[in-house]
């Protein structure tokens, strides 16, 4: 399937800005921990571990759709992250608006369905990538 110039040049704008603004969260998570999440995880009566895949989900995934490689199941661990945060975090908040009539969680929505777009199209042509269906 061929897909124009602008549309790979669109791909390519969403995992930037998808991948690299989520990634900050990650980079922010490794200098300062994840203490608060690993306390969170053993409340709920999981094992504390479950707390590192916030790295995956914040840090490599995103590092790899930004690159564009492995970019559907990249997008998959995202949107899976995103999800987990939804509930963990602001599960009151899913059903509710705040105080300027936006979705309370709608940066968490953002990024995704941001990702769950990714999973659908791919990466895109610019990519490190694009040859296979996991790209």
């Amino acid at each position: 399937m061929v897909i124009n110039k602008e549309v790979n040049i669109g791909l390519l704008i969403l995992r930037i800005g998808v991948g690299g603004l989520m990634l900050l969260h990650g980079i922010y998570k490794l200098f300062n921990g994840i203490g608060a999440i690993e306390q969170q995880i053993i409340d709920m009566g999981m094992p504390a571990f479950f707390a590192y895949g916030v790295y995956i989900g914040e840090v490599l995934a995103p590092i790899l759709i930004i690159i564009g490689l492995a970019a559907r199941p990249a997008a998959l661990v995202l949107a899976t992250n995103c999800i987990v945060a939804m509930l963990m975090v602001h599960s009151a908040d899913i059903f509710s608006l705040n105080a300027q009539g936006g979705w309370s969680v709608e940066l968490l929505g953002l990024y995704l369905f941001g990702s769950i777009t990714l999973i659908f199209t791919g990466a895109g042509r610019y990519a490190v990538s694009h040859k296979y269906w996991w790209d």
